[in-house]
């Protein structure tokens, strides 16, 4: 039973018996062929056996096994190595069709190659989840045929490896190593000229050509004859959270990836980052009630816990309770703080609703107030109107595209910071509102 199973015609047979009709159909007006299809049955059947005696005399001779990690990054390109080794005397042609998860909706993988005897065999695939949770792959397939061409026997291994799909760990890490090498304004992210005084004294040091005059510590000059000049740092342990809206309205999707996700990657990364920055990092996510509360605190292993509650975040089918934020934050962050709200507003009268609320927890803390372009509207935008319906479309484009600016136009008449951002770039946008905070002392 194993052995049929297992067994497969190569394409090529129905070409090598497509060649033999075709002479038993000519042999009716040329009887010489009569003979010649017959040949050419007997050497097709004499090369069946050959194949299947090549193919099954070893028991096992094909091993192949799929490398999976153990988590998988959201919305990144996720490589799935697979390493084959061949253990026939003879050259062999392998098709490899891997059974990927559900959630990719992909049932046409399909890759091909030839191994030379006792060869092994490495190559990868990338993979791009846009969901969060377990990815169960299935059986890895391997397809083997001879040179003769004539059938195929096919090895199966490792059947449902289960992997977890997590934040984007990718982004984090890109960034992570930009903040330690403090080369943040190399990847996108501008630099801040600061404004003012309100940093840490850090040392006094030799002045250097392009110092500050105003930092010149002329007691330290006059004591060693030359000139001395105080140097400051960030403001450190600050507290920053990220407050990420879980209502119906983050389930927008873009690119195949919720805003909800978006705002998930932004705020891991982001975390991360304030952390190698010495600020203390929390989160907050909410919607109908308040669903996650981290409280900010500046510890390096305290990622984990976010990234933790950052995979267990889904989006709600409800309107977010912004008054129900207003009390938690009154009652539980005690401190003047950093809050980077990621949500969304498609008309200005949602907005407006929420107003009150955001203008008294502004009052408090330095409120950002993350928004999203609608990106699904630039091709409308950006095409020329040649008909009455096409002139509608664009009209109402621009109308909710100036809806948008209005938005951060009326956050900024109350005082209140804002981002608006294609999803792409929210990662990169955050952190330069955060790098242009810290820089002024806003915070």
């Amino acid at each position: 039973m194993n052995f049929l199973k297992s067994l497969y015609i190569h394409s090529q047979l129905y070409i090598y018996i497509a060649m033999a009709s075709v002479c038993f159909l000519l042999s009716f007006w040329l009887p010489v062929l009569y003979a010649v299809a017959w040949i050419v049955t007997i050497i097709i059947a004499v090369l069946l056996l050959i194949d299947l005696f090549l193919l099954y005399q070893p028991k096992n001779a094909i091993n192949a096994r799929r490398i999976l990690p153990d988590k998988f990054s959201n919305s990144d390109n996720n490589p799935v190595p697979i390493t084959i080794t061949n253990k026939y005397g003879f050259k062999t042609y392998i098709d490899v069709i891997d059974e990927l998860p559900v959630q990719f909706q992909k049932r046409d993988f399909l890759y091909q190659t030839s191994l030379n005897p006792n060869q092994n065999y490495d190559f990868q695939y990338l993979v791009r989840p846009v969901d969060r949770g377990e990815y169960y792959f299935g059986h890895l397939n391997i397809f083997v045929s001879s040179v003769l061409k004539i059938i195929k026997r096919k090895y199966k291994f490792q059947n449902q490896q289960m992997v977890m799909v997590y934040p984007s760990i990718i982004q984090m890490q890109k960034y992570d190593f930009l903040a330690i090498s403090n080369s943040l304004t190399e990847f996108g992210l501008k630099k801040i000229r600061r404004i003012g005084n309100t940093s840490e004294f850090e040392q006094i040091k030799d002045y250097i050509p392009g110092d500050d005059f105003r930092t010149v510590n002329w007691k330290a000059t006059a004591k060693r004859g030359q000139l001395m000049v105080n140097q400051y740092q960030d403001e450190k342990s600050q507290p920053i959270y990220s407050i990420i809206d879980t209502g119906r309205i983050m389930k927008m999707p873009f690119n195949g990836l919720k805003l909800l996700d978006y705002a998930i990657n932004s705020t891991l990364a982001f975390s991360n980052v304030a952390l190698k920055k010495h600020d203390k990092v929390g989160m907050i996510s909410f919607s109908k009630k308040i669903e996650s509360f981290l409280p900010a605190i500046q510890k390096i292993t305290y990622l984990n816990r976010i990234l933790e509650n950052l995979y267990n975040i889904d989006t709600q089918f409800n309107d977010s309770d912004f008054g129900l934020l207003y009390a938690q934050l009154k009652r539980k962050v005690t401190h003047r703080s950093l809050l980077l709200l990621y949500t969304n507003f498609e008309h200005i009268s949602a907005l407006k609703r929420q107003m009150p609320y955001l203008q008294a927890i502004s009052k408090k803390h330095m409120l950002v107030v993350v928004l999203f372009e609608n990106t699904e509207l630039d091709t409308i935008l950006n095409e020329n109107a040649e008909d009455l319906q096409s002139i509608y479309h664009k009209t109402i484009a621009e109308k909710f595209a100036f809806e948008k600016r209005l938005m951060v136009k009326e956050l900024q008449k109350h005082g209140i910071q804002s981002i608006l951002t294609a999803p792409e770039n929210l990662t990169i946008n955050t952190i330069n509102k955060y790098l242009e905070i810290k820089a002024r002392g806003l915070l």
